[in-house]
């Protein structure tokens, strides 16, 4: 059931964005902003993590997960550090996918040819 909720969820998210791109005049980037801003809020309110418990992977994987992974990495660390975990923990817990997506991006570069 956990494959299917999260297919459910990662399609809602992924609709939405279709949706709001084709009725719109929003570009791709004011989408993801406005998901990854979706994501904190929710993080925020303590729903996100509610998502995850019932979607799993399905709501790690989206865009929305960002803002939920920098805000919950701030709110851990700010309650052991203060207010300089405010800044810390964002890095804390984002950096390894930030870092990944930086690393995959050159090894691809390196074998594949950028189209004119």
């Amino acid at each position: 059931m956990i494959y299917f909720n999260a297919f459910i969820f990662s399609g809602l998210i992924c609709m939405l964005g279709q949706i709001i791109l084709d009725n719109t005049k929003l570009t791709p980037g004011h989408i993801t902003s406005i998901f990854v801003v979706v994501g904190t809020f929710l993080d925020v309110f303590d729903i996100y993590d509610k998502f995850v418990v019932w979607a799993g992977g399905g709501a790690l994987v989206p865009i929305t997960s960002f803002g939920h992974s920098l805000c919950h990495g701030a709110m851990a660390a700010s309650s052991d550090q203060g207010i300089m975990g405010l800044f810390m923990g964002m890095f804390d817990l984002a950096s390894s996918g930030i870092v990944a997506a930086i690393l995959f991006s050159f090894v691809f570069s390196l074998f594949f040819k950028a189209r004119d």
